[in-house]
C-alpha cells in the first residue's frame, strides 16, 4: 500500500487542477488549475522512473546497482517547458481578453460577446 502513495496523490493533485478548471470562472484561477494538472503530470512522469535503492543514470561507470530510468527525467524537463511556454502564452491571452473587455471574468466576456 506504501508504494500506492505517489499514485494516489497524483490522482488528488489532477482532481484538484480538474475541479479547479470546471468550477472557477476566472480566467486566471482556470490557468492555475491547469498549471496544477502539469504537476500532477510531472510527479506521475518521476514515480514512473523510480527505482528502489537505483542510482543516478550520470555515471560513466556505474557499479552493477540497477539505475533509475533517465528516459522519463528527459520527458519530465520536456514537459516543464512546455507546461512554462502554454501558461506563458495563456496568460498573454488573458490579458489581451482583460484589455478588450476589462474584465477576466468567464460570465462577464460572455454577456459583452452578445
Amino acid at each position: 500500500m506504501i508504494e500506492q502513495i505517489p499514485y494516489l496523490a497524483v490522482i488528488l493533485i489532477a482532481g484538484i487542477g480538474i475541479a479547479t478548471i470546471l468550477l472557477k470562472k476566472n480566467l486566471i484561477k482556470m490557468i492555475m488549475g491547469l498549471a496544477i494538472i502539469e504537476g500532477a503530470a510531472n510527479l506521475f512522469l518521476v514515480t514512473l522512473g523510480y527505482r528502489e535503492g537505483g542510482i543516478a543514470p550520470i555515471f560513466t561507470s556505474a557499479p552493477g546497482k540497477e539505475m533509475v530510468l533517465p528516459t522519463v527525467q528527459a520527458m519530465t524537463l520536456t514537459n516543464i517547458v512546455i507546461g512554462f511556454a502554454t501558461t506563458a502564452l495563456l496568460l498573454a491571452f488573458a490579458i489581451m481578453i482583460y484589455r478588450k473587455y476589462g474584465s477576466v471574468e468567464t460570465n462577464n466576456i460572455r454577456r459583452l460577446r452578445e
